[in-house]
């Protein structure tokens, strides 16, 4: 472990010293590049000097214990610096974790009303609502591509873009299926149903990261529909790209301007397909050990909304771990389920590296 430490923290420093070369910052892409590389391993060389440090305190306190009158002030320094070292090893081993790639990117989110008819449309509003009242928390900024509404104000289907630093480490395990459980508006006896809507998130990739060939894609305008003025009925700036050799559609009609809806709608057709190729990678996988956290997959029901109980159930999490207040999490305070997710998702890699050592140990 601690020779790859050691190679990351010399990677590091050569992003560091190339990014000052005239050749680097004279190229706006190179320079992004390298930059971005150097922010993904500067954690783990910084946490690893920092480790260093502590290994050298550790030392010089043990020569300074030989000194009977620096001894007690030795032996704290000695402690205060092996307890850095062991948070910082914890820290390490983390930060070590096979890291997802696309941690750093936006997010692109649509949710769609499920079984329930009305009522799961509106909890499907609800659920944006959710996530809009989220990403403002963190300062994320929020982008409407695509939405079909309701009379009464529920939600068909709605795509949008979230932007914000970590949007994606944050987000990704909001995909699956979302159950509400509650009294519907729309029912005058007062009874409790059980409605559902279904959440994608996707990373959003663009055209560095995926290719598309234009010859793949049909491309047809159409007049936008909805709010949004007279110009809705009169411009055809709404855009619908097919994308021939799969048959993914996607629409986008938010925007006022054609060019705008267009460069919005190939940044989804980007991500749509990035994922069908990423789950074609990782089929075998997949079929061979699946995640606690889940797959993404929006058919696996991934969280409970009871409103009669005033409790938020997420069925990946264990024990007293996994209920949650229904109020302050559909207000949009999402963050201590979250956290509970990431660190699950982190436990599991922890112990599956474990697992790893022990088997090429015994071989």
């Amino acid at each position: 472990m601690f020779e790859r430490l050691q190679a990351i923290e010399r990677q590091y420093e050569e992003l560091r010293q190339r990014l000052e070369l005239p050749e680097t910052y004279s190229d706006p892409v190179l320079y992004a590049r390298v930059e971005r590389e150097a922010r993904e391993l500067q954690p783990v060389a910084e946490a690893h000097a920092a480790y260093r440090r502590a290994c050298a305190d550790m030392e010089d306190a043990l020569l300074l214990q030989a000194d009977p009158e620096m001894r007690e002030l030795a032996q704290e320094e000695y402690q205060t610096a092996k307890a850095e070292k062991e948070r910082l090893e914890k820290e390490i081993r983390l930060l070590l974790l096979p890291r997802d790639p696309n941690d750093s990117k936006n997010v692109i989110m649509e949710i769609r009303g499920g079984v329930g008819g009305e009522e799961g449309m509106l909890f499907a509003a609800d659920l944006y609502r959710m996530y809009t009242l989220y990403a403002e928390s963190r300062g994320w900024k929020i982008e409407v591509a695509n939405v079909s509404e309701t009379e009464l104000g529920g939600i068909k289907e709605i795509s949008f873009l979230i932007e914000g630093a970590g949007a994606w480490s944050r987000l990704k395990f909001e995909a699956g299926g979302h159950r509400v459980q509650r009294v519907p508006v729309t029912e005058s006896g007062g009874r409790i149903h059980t409605s559902a809507a279904t959440v994608a998130v996707l990373p959003e990739i663009g055209e560095v990261d995926f290719k598309l060939d234009p010859n793949d894609l049909k491309i047809d305008t159409y007049r936008s529909s909805g709010a949004g003025g007279q110009h809705v009925n009169k411009t055809e700036s709404a855009i619908r790209i097919t994308h021939l050799p799969t048959g993914v559609v996607v629409e986008c009609q938010d925007e006022r301007s054609q060019y705008k809806n267009k460069d919005r709608a190939m940044q989804i057709l980007r991500s749509k397909l990035y994922e069908m190729e990423q789950a074609k990678q990782n089929a075998a996988v997949a079929a061979e050990r699946k995640s606690q956290i889940g797959s993404g997959d929006r058919s696996e029901r991934i969280r409970t909304y009871n409103f009669p109980q005033n409790r938020v159930t997420d069925h990946r999490l264990g024990g007293d771990n996994k209920n949650f207040n229904i109020d302050r999490i559909i207000n949009g305070d999402l963050d201590e389920l979250i956290d509970a997710l990431v660190t699950a998702d982190q436990a599991q890699k922890l112990a599956e590296n474990a697992e790893f050592g022990t088997r090429n140990s015994e071989s």
